[in-house]
């Protein structure tokens, strides 16, 4: 028996993967632990195992597609094997291919038979038709069912003439022989296909990209612009070069929960600042000990601001632990302990790792985690558990000289923090007679809450104290 690979789950919150490269074809032969393809969800990538040895029958899925988890993807079974009997679809779907050789129409004529022409794995898995008519003539391109109402739609929609080869049965035109035409036609506007029936269409137009616009047709009928020779160098002046890229995948992932985030909850932001006097001296001193050939001392060289950052956040969060929270549905949850998420920027994206257990872990503690899971994050090595469960978020964005910004909500936790980066402001200098003022460090902090549970002044007073424990670090690690 065929053995059925399914898109495994990748953790208890990822409801599909996106397949980024298969790494065999179809007829390759393969172990049970041969990695047959690339995974990944918005937050990692994964190896998917054969899990059985023998030969791939069939690859349900192409690559970039976004497959449910436990949806079938690949077949692996021995050679000549039917892989259609692993799926139960085998009997039916050899009578679909016979009718469709002997260009046999089924049954339904409105969904069925264009089927045939554009079928694909969904159909397999999920259109199995009834049982088909013996012998129907095929079908005449002068008739009304020349057409497949899909593609009739679809023709009317995209403003294309439907007089176009078919490659059905009976040389019926059917959705993948307009969707061909569209492929080879100039990008138009929207205007420009409610007019495009029948209508003369130039080359390339004069919209943004070199789209045919509504006027473009009426200037083309009226031999305005000619079908052969339009020059939309001339016809758009100074436009550069347009790319238009698709937004999928991760990045449609992410597009969709930060959406997600701001629609689902009440976001509110407050700033503050702190002075980095101390802040600064100690991450100096540190750094210093890079020249000692100790080695504890040398770890201590390793530790950085957002590290000092990441530790005073999780000694003052269970001060107030209405910071250190979800909202779920109707349900606030406060945790005791803090699982510290931070924000990496990758090159697939952004990520954010946990350290757990953030508030019983030592100054180096936290900032060897906190590096060993940013490199796993660049390297697409990080677990799926190492990613999920955060109680808080941090947002460090400091180095790129930003001063203020508004984070998003890592939902469904009710706060998030956002580092800034470090300036000098003036402030009262009451020991010197001659300058009343002097200029001096401060690090800046963001901090956006979601209003529907936590108010403005609580969480106030969350980002005053913990000003106070980064203007007071040498406090703050003496308390451990």
């Amino acid at each position: 028996m065929a053995h059925v690979l399914i898109m495994p789950r990748q953790g208890n919150t990822v409801e599909s993967c996106i397949i980024q490269e298969w790494k065999v074809k179809e007829g390759d032969a393969v172990k049970s632990g041969t990695a047959v393809c690339i995974v990944e969800t918005d937050k990692a990538t994964f190896d998917v195992p054969a899990g059985a040895d023998g030969v791939v029958l069939k690859i349900l899925s192409d690559a970039g597609e976004d497959v449910p988890v436990l949806q079938p993807i690949a077949i692996i079974g021995a050679a000549g094997e039917d892989w259609q009997a692993a799926l139960g679809t085998g009997s039916k779907n050899d009578s679909r291919q016979d009718a469709e050789a002997q260009n046999i129409s089924p049954n339904n004529s409105h969904g069925d038979t264009e089927a045939l022409g554009e079928r694909n794995n969904a159909n397999i898995i999920n259109n199995l038709t009834t049982d088909l008519r013996a012998s129907v003539p095929p079908c005449d391109k002068t008739e009304n069912n020349a057409i497949s109402p899909r593609a009739k739609n679809l023709a009317a929609k995209e403003g294309i003439p439907a007089a176009v080869p078919g490659t059905g049965p009976g040389g019926r035109i059917i959705e993948r022989d307009i969707k061909a035409a569209l492929a080879n036609r100039t990008p138009m506007t929207a205007a420009a296909k409610a007019a495009a029936i029948g209508a003369a269409l130039p080359d390339t137009g004069t919209g943004l990209g070199g789209r045919i616009t509504a006027a473009d047709l009426s200037a083309c009928e009226a031999g305005g612009i000619s079908g052969k020779t339009a020059d939309s160098a001339a016809a758009i002046p100074g436009e550069g070069a347009v790319t238009e890229t698709p937004i999928k995948g991760i990045r449609k992932i992410i597009a969709d929960r930060m959406l997600g985030s701001l629609s689902e909850s009440a976001q509110f932001t407050l700033n503050a600042g702190a002075c980095a006097v101390q802040l600064q001296e100690l991450r100096k001193w540190f750094k210093t000990k890079g020249e000692s050939k100790n080695k504890d001392e040398n770890e201590l060289a390793a530790i950085t601001i957002n590290d000092i950052i990441l530790y005073t956040v999780s000694r003052t969060l269970p001060l107030y632990q209405y910071m250190n929270a979800h909202k779920t549905g109707d349900l606030y949850r406060t945790f005791e302990r803090v699982h510290l998420g931070m924000a990496v920027d990758t090159p697939r994206g952004l990520m954010v790792p946990v350290i757990r257990n953030a508030s019983l872990l030592s100054l180096k503690q936290i900032s060897a985690e906190a590096k060993r899971l940013a490199a796993a994050c660049q390297n697409g090595t990080a677990k799926p558990d190492e990613l999920g469960g955060s109680t808080f978020t941090v947002s460090n964005l400091g180095s790129f000289g930003i001063t203020g910004f508004t984070p998003v909500l890592n939902l469904p936790e009710v706060a998030i923090l956002g580092v800034c980066g470090i300036e000098l402001k003036p402030v009262e200098n009451p020991d010197d007679d001659e300058c009343a003022f002097a200029f001096a460090p401060y690090i800046g902090f963001s901090l956006t809450i979601n209003h529907q549970v936590v108010d403005g002044a609580p969480a106030a007073r969350f980002l005053k104290a913990l000003c106070q424990a980064v203007e007071n670090i040498y406090l703050q690690l003496a308390a451990g």
